[in-house]
C-alpha cells in the first residue's frame, strides 16, 4: 500500500512538498543556533546574499558558519543551497551535481546520528535533516527522477509530521506549516483525481495557511523570500488573482533586484495585467544584463507576448516563441510551463492566420506541458 500511495503523489505536488522541506533553512528551532543571535544574524545576512544572488559574498559568510560551528550539519545544508542556486536549473547531467549531492548527504548523516529526543537539540537535528531531504527531493522530482525522488519521500513523512510540534519556536517555520495547510486542501481542489491520494494525509487548512505564510513573509528572519515567493505562486498559479499576487511580486525584487528568477516572475505579472508598457521597458533592460540561456529563452516568449499584445505584430511574436521554444528543450523540465506560454502564442498566431490544424496541434502541446490550464494569456 505504501509503495501505491507514494508512486501516485504528482511531482507537481512532490515539488511543492520538496519545498516544504528544504526551505525551514535556518535558523534552527533548538539550542545552538537559536541561542546565538551573532550566528542568527551572520546566516540571515548569507541567506539574502544567496537569494540576491551575491554569491562570492554568501560564500564569505560559508567560511564564517564553519567558523562559528565547526561539524555542524548546517555547514553543509547552507553550503549545499548555495551550490543548487549558483547552479540553477540544475540538471542531472550538471557537473556540479555531485558535489551538491555529496554536501546534502553529509548534513543528513549528521543530523540523523545526533537524535536527541525531546530536547531542543532534537529539533536542531532533526530540521536539518528534513531541509537536506528535502531539497535532495525537489532536485530529483525537478528533473522527474521518480526512481531517487520516491525513497527520499518514503523517509520524510514521519518527522515531517513530528516538526508540527516546533511550531512555536521561530516564525520561520510558519512557512512549513502554512505552505502544508494551503496545498494539502487546494491541490486536491484544482486536480479531483488526487482526492484519494490527499485523504492520506492529515487534512489542512487553507484559510490558516495563506496567514501563516503571509505572517512568515512580514516577521520571519530566513523565510521571507520564499514565504513571498510561494504567495505569489498561489495567488498566480492557484487562484488566477494577478492583482494580488503583484505586490508580492513587486516585494521580491524590492528586496532581491539582482535575482532573475524573481525579475521574470515579475514581467510575467505585468503582462498578466495587461501593462505591457513596463513589462517591455523591464525585458530590455533584462536583455542586456543577462547571459544565462535559461533566463534569455524565458525572455524571448515574454517579448514574444508584448510583440503579440502590444504591437499586434504576429510575425515577430511568431518568431519569439519558436527562438525561446528552441532554447527552452535543453532545459526541459524546468522550462515547460514557458514552452507552454510560447505554444499558446503560436496556437494564437496559428488561429490569425486560420491554420485551424496547426491552432490544435499547438494548444495540445501547450497543455501537455502546463499543470495550469488557466494561464494561457489567450485573454
Amino acid at each position: 500500500m505504501k509503495n501505491i500511495v507514494y508512486s501516485s503523489i504528482p511531482y507537481h505536488y512532490l515539488k511543492r512538498f520538496a519545498l516544504v522541506l528544504f526551505f525551514i533553512n535556518t535558523p534552527f528551532a533548538g539550542a545552538q543556533i537559536l541561542d546565538d543571535q551573532s550566528a542568527i544574524n551572520t546566516i540571515t545576512r548569507g541567506i539574502k546574499k544567496i537569494y540576491n544572488w551575491q554569491f562570492e559574498e554568501a560564500e564569505k559568510v560559508s567560511d564564517t558558519i564553519a567558523y562559528l560551528f565547526p561539524g555542524h550539519p548546517v555547514n553543509h545544508l547552507y553550503n549545499g543551497m548555495m551550490i543548487y542556486w549558483m547552479n540553477f536549473p540544475m540538471l542531472p547531467s550538471s557537473p556540479a551535481r555531485e558535489e551538491f549531492e555529496e554536501e546534502m548527504n553529509k548534513c543528513i548523516e549528521l543530523s540523523d546520528s545526533n537524535k536527541v529526543p525531546y530536547t531542543a537539540y532534537e529539533a536542531e537535528y532533526l530540521l536539518a535533516s528534513l531541509c537536506a531531504k528535502g531539497l535532495l527531493l525537489l532536485f530529483y522530482a525537478d528533473n522527474n527522477l521518480s526512481w531517487q525522488a520516491i525513497p527520499v519521500v518514503r523517509k520524510v513523512y514521519r518527522p515531517l509530521m513530528r516538526s508540527f510540534d516546533y511550531t512555536d519556536s521561530s516564525t520561520d517555520l510558519l512557512y512549513f506549516t502554512g505552505l502544508y495547510n494551503y496545498y494539502r486542501e487546494a491541490y486536491p481542489k484544482i486536480h479531483p483525481v488526487y482526492k484519494a491520494v490527499a485523504f492520506l494525509f492529515p487534512s489542512g487548512d487553507m484559510e490558516l495557511g495563506l496567514k501563516e505564510l503571509e505572517k512568515c513573509s512580514k516577521e520571519s528572519m530566513a523565510m521571507r523570500a520564499e514565504a513571498l515567493n510561494i504567495l505569489t505562486w498561489i495567488r498566480m498559479y492557484f487562484e488566477n488573482d494577478y492583482e494580488k499576487s503583484f505586490p508580492l511580486c513587486k516585494n521580491l525584487i524590492t528586496y532581491y533586484p539582482d535575482n532573475v528568477h524573481y525579475r521574470i516572475m515579475y514581467i510575467k505579472n505585468l503582462i498578466l495585467l495587461k501593462r505591457y508598457d513596463e513589462a517591455e521597458s523591464i525585458i530590455n533592460d533584462s536583455y542586456k544584463n543577462n547571459s544565462h540561456p535559461f533566463y534569455s529563452a524565458i525572455l524571448n516568449i515574454l517579448n514574444g507576448l508584448i510583440s503579440e499584445k502590444k504591437y499586434k505584430d504576429m510575425v515577430h511574436a511568431e518568431e519569439l516563441f519558436n527562438i525561446g521554444i528552441e532554447a527552452l528543450t535543453a532545459f526541459s523540465p524546468y522550462g515547460d510551463s514557458y514552452a507552454a506560454f510560447g505554444y499558446f502564442g503560436l496556437s494564437r498566431v496559428s488561429d490569425k492566420n486560420n491554420d485551424s490544424r496547426l491552432r490544435r496541434l499547438y494548444r495540445k502541446k501547450a497543455m501537455d506541458l502546463t499543470d495550469f490550464e488557466k494561464m494561457t494569456f489567450d485573454d
